[in-house]
């Protein structure tokens, strides 16, 4: 993937989601080496936080939608509370605030496991909440399978004025 093209095979798919994996290892082989300084209390009110308020809400209502159409409101919750970019900024003020604890790494496991073990990253808004496989998707990949196997150029021959668009 790149700035242009922004899908993923399912080989660099898969290899992003190891790239997750490992961090998720790091952070349980810590959790667990830590495991008598863990505020339990803590730890699982933080790991249950992230999805009471970012997908459990979307999830009921998806499931209510006749259409499976839901407002966009879920999927910011839902980006917003499993965002790397949130989640170090509340850990970063709990430690400032309250100092460090152990307990704090379930965010991160979270996080990561969502990404590595259910493959599960940020929502596109026109995308259904859950997943499902969108028949334009399915498309592209085949569609990008016979490119490769076909040998077509990544870049064919065209005028420069529809290579800027």
């Amino acid at each position: 993937m790149d700035h242009v093209n922004r899908y993923e095979t399912r080989t660099t798919f898969w290899l992003l989601r190891a790239e997750y994996g490992v961090a998720l290892a790091v952070a349980v082989v810590l959790f667990l080496w830590h495991f008598r300084e863990v505020d339990w209390l803590v730890a699982v009110a933080l790991f249950l936080y992230i999805d009471l308020i970012g997908y459990l809400p979307g999830a009921i209502a998806y499931a209510r939608s006749a259409t499976g159409e839901i407002s966009t409101t879920y999927y910011v919750l839902y980006n917003t509370m499993h965002s790397l970019v949130t989640q170090s900024v509340v850990v970063g003020a709990w430690v400032y605030f309250l100092g460090f604890e152990w307990a704090l790494l379930v965010v991160p496991i979270h996080l990561c496991g969502d990404r590595f073990l259910f493959g599960n990253f940020l929502k596109p808004f026109k995308d259904p909440f859950e997943p499902k496989l969108l028949p334009e998707f399915a498309e592209f990949e085949r569609r990008i399978a016979l490119r490769g196997r076909a040998r077509i150029p990544a870049r064919p021959a065209t005028s420069d004025k529809v290579l800027a668009r």
